[in-house]
This record gives C-alpha cells, sequence and structure tokens, in this order.
C-alpha cells in the first residue's frame, strides 16, 4: 500500500504480474478503480482534455455544439484536438449556437480551410448544415439522440442507430462525413459518441460532466472504448475480448455494471487514467 497524490492509500495492482490480477475480488477492485475516478473526476481534469472546449460556454445549445466537435475530433494527440477544437469555434465567432442557426451564406467562407485529421471543410459545412436543420425544429441535440431510445432499452445502442440515420438523412448529405458519426449498426466503437453522451448525460456534481441531458438514464450509457482503455479492462478481467469493436464496449460496460449499476461509465475516468495517464 501506498499514498497517493490525494492522500489514500490505495493498492498498487499495477505492480502485480499479469497472472495475479487472476485472484481480484470484485471488492478490491471496485475499491482501487473508485480510487481512480476519485482522483481523475475532477475540474484539474479539464483543462488538458478536449471536455475543457464546452466548459468555456454556459447556455446549453453552445455547450451541446462546442462538446459536439470537440468529441468529434477527439483522436490523437490530446493537445491539437483542444487546439483545433478552439480554431473551429473561433471561426464561429465563439458563439456556435448563434452562428449555426443565423449564419448566412456569405459566413460559411469563414469555414473554408479548415482541417483536423480526416475531418475537412466538406464535413464542417455539412455538420453546420445538419445542426442548423435540427435546431429549426429543436431547441436541444438531446432530441437528435433521444428520438431513437425505445421504451425498455438498456443501452443507447438503438439510440446511436438513430442518429446516424438522421444525421445523414439530408438530402446534401455527404458520403465522405459518414465516417465521422458512427453506429453500432456498422460495429464501430462508436468512442466519441459515447464520450460526448458521457459529458451530457452524467451528473455527479464532480465539475466534470456537464448532466443537462435529463432524457437519457446513466445507466444506459456505454464506456468508450479504444485500445489504452481495452488494454487495462483485459488485465482486469473486465474484457475478454480481443477485438476492440461495438461488441467489446457491450461486455465492458455489462462488468463495470457488476461494480455500479447505476453509472458505470464513472469508470471510464479510472480506465482513462490508468491507460493514457499512467501508462498502465
Amino acid at each position: 500500500m501506498q499514498d497517493n497524490r490525494n492522500g489514500r492509500r490505495d493498492r498498487h495492482f499495477y505492480t502485480l504480474p499479469l497472472t495475479d490480477y487472476l485472484w481480484l475480488v470484485t471488492d478490491e477492485l471496485k475499491e482501487f478503480l473508485d480510487s481512480k475516478v476519485e482522483e481523475y473526476n475532477t475540474p484539474a481534469f479539464i483543462n488538458d482534455d478536449p471536455i475543457c472546449i464546452p466548459h468555456a460556454f454556459s447556455s446549453r445549445q453552445d455547450i451541446e455544439i462546442a462538446a459536439l466537435f470537440a468529441s468529434v475530433f477527439a483522436w490523437g494527440n490530446r493537445t491539437i484536438i483542444i487546439k483545433k477544437s478552439k480554431e473551429v469555434l473561433q471561426r464561429m465567432d465563439n458563439a456556435p449556437y448563434d452562428f449555426v442557426v443565423h449564419h448566412k451564406d456569405n459566413d460559411l467562407r469563414r469555414l473554408l480551410g479548415f482541417k483536423h485529421r480526416t475531418f475537412n471543410d466538406t464535413d464542417l459545412l455539412y455538420f453546420v448544415h445538419f445542426l442548423h436543420h435540427h435546431y429549426t425544429y429543436s431547441d436541444t441535440l438531446e432530441t437528435a439522440f433521444t428520438s431513437g431510445l425505445n421504451e425498455g432499452d438498456t443501452t443507447i445502442e438503438n439510440s446511436l442507430n438513430y442518429l446516424s440515420r438522421y444525421f445523414f438523412s439530408l438530402d446534401e448529405a455527404p458520403a465522405r462525413t459518414k465516417k465521422h458519426i458512427a453506429a453500432p449498426a456498422r460495429n464501430s466503437t462508436c468512442k466519441r459518441l459515447n464520450m460526448f453522451l458521457r459529458w451530457m448525460v452524467r451528473n455527479d456534481r464532480c465539475g466534470v460532466d456537464f448532466g443537462i441531458w435529463k432524457k437519457i438514464s446513466p445507466a444506459q450509457l456505454v464506456c468508450p472504448i479504444d485500445v489504452h482503455v481495452a488494454r487495462v479492462a483485459i488485465r482486469f478481467k473486465l474484457l475478454q475480448r480481443n477485438q476492440v469493436d461495438w461488441a467489446a464496449g457491450l461486455q465492458l460496460t455489462n462488468n463495470l455494471r457488476n461494480l455500479d449499476p447505476v453509472d458505470p461509465v464513472k469508470y471510464d475516468f479510472a480506465l482513462f487514467g490508468l491507460g493514457v495517464v499512467e501508462r498502465f
């Protein structure tokens, strides 16, 4: 046992050989992961994470739009993700909802030339087009997800599949843009959209996630998963599947429900912190 930076005494599981992880009981694992959630689920986490982008705004719609772009851009180096997210919002005068709803054709010129990895100005123009369409009929992006949610759904799988169909239902939808809105039906992990939903839905009063959407339960969320999270999850026997896909996300989340059935995705903080920050 050793004191961590918050003064708690945590069992250093990561000093054990891999075979020793087999004997860890749920109570021990829960205690350890809960301590890591507490360590990383703090306002100090915000500045170096893409979630800092929506935290720059106060209105619901600005938060939604800023969070959507920050999550869609969230692959690769976090410093670059934050930089490119700020750039796209600066091109909208840091008033994304006003820009999306009230822009004139001339205003769209300032979006030309934007690029982040495979996301370019064609994709950006369509995102703005879709958001303009959606906010014409709804005052929140939440309905773009919840319209696909069925009574009795235990996860947001149907919601994500609906979003993908709805997002590309407009006549002008470019085929190239479809890779930026993932769907379980295409066996994607949907990591970035699951992260976006975590931000919007979870409300634990810790100051990181926003919790401004109330029609989706935290219990329905699916844990964002990538190779870093999967590596940690496999070591703790929270994941048995080698392929990192939608089924892996479901398997991981189902196992996390054994630790907290009400809020399983809070452990995203622990798994991310261990995998990316601590290089576990």
